[in-house]
């Protein structure tokens, strides 16, 4: 890390979570990079911003495509250097029953979630063994551990990259490279407005913290996993949904 604070990769960084994560490492002074598909006012006011447009680097990219996360890393090397922190929060969902879900629907949500991850992790990963130490946090969710109704492919997902994390912190774990995950609860974002207020009010009262989560709650449990006084917890999924599944 030098003085100009350490590099840091945040996928999917536009909206929601990935905005929580983005706003927390530009507050901690990093230089900071992300892609999605589209652009956001946020996106916009992080470019426009004297306080971070030096340190901020968007990138528009479908990371379920090798050549364009591809480019997305090259982007951040080519301007800073090696990654020191990489989070792989870009996912997507679509609800509906597996017995109605189209092939294009199982596609959209293996490719982006799995071999997305996949792609940005080996990019990364080969440029943290050459220096030789870095972070990596994979965003998964309880729904991993417990599965939904109407969720069957995204808890797949999930589930899969909670096993991804474990073997990753193997491989790694001897080159100085921590690979944990984050498996949010329900948070108050994009997402779980879609949800009916009756549904939520049921979330809440189920939660022992009495409350839903903020993007803020899990952007606290990513920067003390990406410490740099972190050399030593790898491999852990810590999941932070107020105790809803304690």
């Amino acid at each position: 890390m030098t003085e100009q604070g350490r590099v840091v990769i945040i996928t999917g960084g536009s909206r929601g979570l990935g905005a929580g994560l983005m706003r927390a490492y530009l507050k901690h002074g990093d230089r900071v990079a992300t892609c999605a598909r589209s652009r956001t006012a946020e996106v916009d006011a992080w470019e426009s911003d004297p306080e971070t447009r030096d340190r901020f680097l968007f990138s528009t990219a479908d990371l379920s495509r090798q050549e364009e996360a591809r480019s997305f890393v090259g982007q951040v090397v080519e301007r800073w250097g090696a990654p020191d922190i990489l989070i792989n929060n870009a996912g997507v969902a679509r609800d509906g029953m597996l017995a109605l879900t189209s092939d294009e629907d199982i596609d959209v949500v293996v490719d982006l979630n799995l071999k997305g991850t996949f792609y940005m992790t080996r990019l990364v990963s080969r440029r943290m063994l050459a220096r030789g130490g870095g972070h990596i946090v994979n965003v998964s969710s309880i729904v991993g551990r417990s599965g939904y109704r109407g969720l069957s492919v995204y808890s797949a997902t999930k589930a899969a990259l909670d096993g991804f994390t474990r073997a990753m912190a193997r491989e790694l774990g001897s080159r100085g490279i921590m690979v944990n995950a984050i498996a949010p609860g329900y948070l108050d974002t994009e997402m779980s407005g879609q949800l009916e207020q009756g549904q939520l009010t049921q979330i809440v009262r189920r939660t022992p913290a009495g409350r839903l989560g903020t993007p803020e709650d899990i952007a606290r449990t990513a920067m003390f996993l990406t410490s740099p006084d972190n050399g030593y917890l790898t491999g852990q999924v810590l999941v932070v949904d107020g105790g809803l599944t304690c």
